[in-house]
């Protein structure tokens, strides 16, 4: 009897150890708590001639903590939801503390990070009814700001590389369907790719990767992630499956949580790790629920 204990015993600490190793990643807990003890970069907003829309319009930069104006640096381009603007992911996400504390820990690659106000439009700011139709429109409209206007003028104030395995493109929400829409239809431009909880302005699969090959060697890295009791979850599912079905490879990453910036913040952190370094495919599963 005693030796049968034993048998059980040690079989369910071999599944509990088995279980462990294959648990998804997260975030500690004190991975945005901002900490006064250690190098902190730096912020500021910057205005650049939109000729798409017509105007000035603002986005804003976060410079990495030991910044050199003598040094290049590759660029995030980070991404807001549909009630947001440049300052969406500073007020909600506090994407500074994150990238600080990461840097202090030696687990992120230098990197300039841009983020901009989504909505391209004369009057671009969140007020009103913002489900109307030419403010939605306006989203999509960000695609021509964003490849014409903006980083054209980030790659020529700042010391930037200017290929594509140096740019990648992130958001959440809206910004994670303009992500995904905007990086996957611009191989040429972004080999870094990130959908939070991506909105259903995520174009249907066949049209956001209708060249699956090319993706494939295109590719560095494409990131799609989302609460598993957000309601918008069937858009990141959906594209996913599509993504298994053409064997491109991709992380899928379903957390617990649900539309809002614990789950983002989480996937800022996890994502924002594994840019501009070697990519490590076979190490992609570790990050999904699901096979």
């Amino acid at each position: 009897m005693k030796r049968l204990i034993s048998i059980f015993a040690t079989l369910i600490f071999i599944q509990i150890a088995v279980f462990a190793q294959k648990q998804i990643p997260a975030a500690p807990a004190d991975f945005d708590v901002n900490q006064e003890n250690i190098p902190h970069g730096k912020i500021d907003t910057i205005q650049y001639a939109s000729k798409t829309v017509g105007t000035n319009r603002k986005a804003t930069i976060y410079f990495p903590p030991g910044y050199l104006k003598t040094k290049k640096y590759p660029v995030l381009y980070l991404l807001h939801g549909i009630g947001g603007d440049e300052k969406e992911w500073l007020n909600g996400g506090k994407p500074q503390v994150i990238f600080d504390n990461l840097y202090a820990a030696g687990k992120l690659a230098p990197m300039l990070v841009v983020m901009p106000n989504g909505r391209a439009m004369q009057d671009d700011r969140a007020t009103g009814n913002i489900m109307a139709p030419d403010k939605v429109a306006a989203f999509a409209t960000f695609e021509k700001d964003l490849l014409q206007d903006l980083i054209p003028y980030v790659e020529k104030n700042y010391p930037v590389f200017k290929d594509r395995e140096h740019r990648a493109l992130a958001g959440l929400s809206m910004g994670g369907g303009q992500s995904l829409n905007f990086g996957l239809g611009n191989l040429d431009t972004f080999a870094w790719v990130g959908g939070f909880s991506s909105a259903p302005n995520t174009k249907v699969p066949a049209e956001l990767l209708p060249d699956p090959a090319k993706a494939k060697t295109m590719l560095k890295l494409l990131w799609i992630s989302c609460g598993d009791n957000d309601r918008l979850l069937n858009f990141s599912q959906r594209t996913h499956e599509y993504l298994v079905e053409k064997n491109v490879p991709h992380i899928y990453y379903v957390e617990p949580g649900v539309h809002d910036f614990k789950v983002w913040k989480n996937d800022l952190y996890l994502f924002s790790q594994l840019l501009f370094k070697p990519v490590d495919q076979a190490a992609f599963q570790k990050y999904s629920l699901n096979p």
